[in-house]
């Protein structure tokens, strides 16, 4: 616990995730944020400073969490000049948590080695309240002696800690987890609109799907809140629309046709361009519920 810890994008998870190991008696050291107002409250909070460099982050922490939206901002944050968190990186390591593309986190890696740092992938398949109370399912890839070696401090964040292999095969797997969640919940909104349209009680129906082979992780976390529009983000569908895209163009480059996936995608683009990608991906039900924005 010696060693000083700072976070890169302190939204939702990663605010979690720094208070969370704070509790634990990690020394939170330094937070940052595009939206500066978030990282100084936060900064406030747990007793760290808010950061208004990235290379200062790097500057007043030993392990840098970075969980940044997508693989534009991860490469800004990694840039190859101006304000970088490569300033100064030595003997620094970078745990990188966002959902992106396999080839980000092996392009971050070259350049972290450059610059004689380390990475490692720390891919999260959980929500809000997994980030709070360190229950995360945490997916690992990279060097397997620095996963053994920061592997106390990752088991403070998850309840599930696995090390997958080499950088960009956990962000392989997180894919494809998020392909799959992503059909599964647009296939029960279809299933619970179309309940609707025939006139059936959608409590019954989900307690009957529940008991059947429609049942899914999906069914417990976004069938009440499809039934009763209640999409208060924990996963957003704009962060649905990326990840089932990360899916899509995986299989395209594998030269494979995956029909549902491309039309899962396809609803969750649609969402984002009706205005409706802040809303949780079980917002998706808006499509297929009638009356709604279908």
């Amino acid at each position: 616990m010696n060693e000083k810890i700072g976070f890169v994008g302190v939204g939702r998870m990663g605010g979690n995730m720094a208070r969370r190991l704070k509790d634990c008696g990690y020394t939170i050291s330094a937070v940052y944020d595009a939206h500066s107002a978030g990282a100084r409250d936060l900064a406030a909070e747990i007793g760290a400073e808010a950061c208004p460099t990235l290379a200062r982050v790097t500057a007043a922490a030993d392990i840098i969490f970075t969980v940044v939206t997508d693989d534009a901002a991860q490469l800004a944050v990694f840039a190859e000049s101006g304000d970088t968190l490569l300033t100064g990186a030595t003997g620094k390591l970078f745990i990188n948590c966002a959902t992106l593309t396999p080839k980000i986190h092996r392009e971050v890696e070259r350049r972290a080695t450059q610059a004689s740092a380390q990475t490692l992938e720390g891919c999260m398949a959980s929500s809000i309240p997994q980030a709070r109370n360190g229950t995360l399912y945490l997916m690992c890839a990279g060097d397997r002696a620095t996963f053994d070696r920061v592997r106390p401090l990752l088991e403070k964040l998850s309840a599930a800690l696995r090390y997958i292999g080499p950088t960009g095969s956990a962000a392989q797997v997180k894919a494809l987890v998020n392909t799959v969640m992503n059909c599964n919940t647009a296939a029960l909104a279809e299933g619970l609109g179309l309940g609707q349209a025939l006139g059936l009680d959608l409590d019954m129906l989900r307690e009957v799907f529940a008991q059947t082979g429609a049942n899914s992780q999906v069914l417990k976390t976004d069938g009440e809140d499809m039934q009763h529009r209640a999409h208060d983000c924990f996963f957003s569908a704009a962060h649905a629309a990326k990840d089932s895209g990360i899916g899509h163009q995986l299989a395209l480059d594998c030269g494979l046709n995956l029909p549902l996936t491309r039309a899962t995608k396809e609803q969750y683009d649609r969402m984002v361009a009706l205005g409706l990608g802040g809303l949780d991906k079980s917002g998706i039900a808006e499509l297929t519920f009638k009356g709604r924005h279908g």
